[in-house]
């Protein structure tokens, strides 16, 4: 399947996805002009794309040599936690869509004990300055030039309860889904790091962009800051590395962060703050 054939497909993906939203959201207000199981026919088409996507993935990763892993900066300076680790399991987050074969999540731990853990009940959602890593700063992996940096999307309050938790993958999840790409990530900065390799922050904190495409930029030079913005349950760093810039066609790589390698699930790792470079 080419580069043009994968984008079509995610594009009919999302207008199945909003066919079935629109029939069943009119469908509660009014009577429809035609019987109601006919919705059944686009969500059985996106639930076919879903699949055959996700099994030529699959075949095409079973036949191609896994890349040797890039070796970049951690994208964050202090104490942090892994999370969804490509360490642990491939794909790291359950899928090969948006580039995410090997993405990782991380967590500011300060200390022991300053990330709110996780409430079955209560409270519901938290306020996102309860987290560490709500307003960290992120910093570029290598030099590179930014191709893509946007911050205008919101940071919503934590999804880090059962109830949150369930809204966050059957409500705002579907509409995402429809929303594309950069409404799942949210907030997000692509570099180009050359050679065909590109890094990817998601869930960027709203208006903390310091940079903008087509910019220059150094290793270690702060960026932006963390947000929570987009599919996230809570103030985290989402990283990446892939071979592609658009999203809906690019294709995981191996990562390993200098001095860290890949932290495993729950690993703590420390990276040593230094002096930022001059732009």
């Amino acid at each position: 399947m080419s580069v043009r054939q994968r984008k079509c497909a995610a594009l009919l993906q999302r207008l199945l996805m909003l066919v079935v939203l629109v029939h069943v959201i009119t469908g509660i207000f009014v009577e429809l002009p035609y019987p109601s199981w006919w919705g059944v026919i686009p969500a059985a088409g996106f639930v076919a794309a879903t699949v055959v996507l996700g099994l030529f993935a699959r075949r095409h990763r079973a036949g191609v040599e896994v890349p040797a892993p890039v070796e970049v900066a951690p994208p964050v300076t202090g104490r942090w936690s892994a999370l969804n680790s490509p360490a642990d399991k491939v794909p790291s987050h359950g899928t090969h869509g948006l580039g995410q074969t090997y993405a990782i999540d991380i967590v500011a731990e300060p200390e022991e004990g300053a990330r709110p853990a996780f409430a079955w009940l209560w409270p519901i959602a938290r306020g996102n300055k309860a987290f560490p890593a709500f307003g960290a700063p992120l910093v570029a992996v290598g030099d590179a030039t930014v191709v893509h940096a946007e911050d205008g999307q919101r940071d919503h309050l934590s999804r880090n309860s059962l109830l949150a938790y369930l809204y966050l993958f059957v409500v705002e999840g579907v509409g995402r889904t429809v929303g594309g790409a950069r409404r799942i990530v949210g907030n997000h900065i692509t570099l180009d790091l050359g050679d065909g390799t590109y890094a990817m922050y998601a869930h960027v904190q709203q208006g903390s962009l310091a940079v903008r495409a087509g910019d220059t930029v150094r290793a270690g030079q702060v960026m932006a800051r963390c947000g929570n913005s987009g599919n996230s349950t809570e103030p985290h760093v989402h990283f990446q590395l892939m071979d592609g810039p658009d999203l809906d066609t690019a294709r995981g790589v191996p990562f390993r962060w200098r001095g860290l390698g890949v932290p495993a699930n729950g690993e703590t790792f420390t990276v040593r703050e230094e002096a930022a470079p001059v732009p």
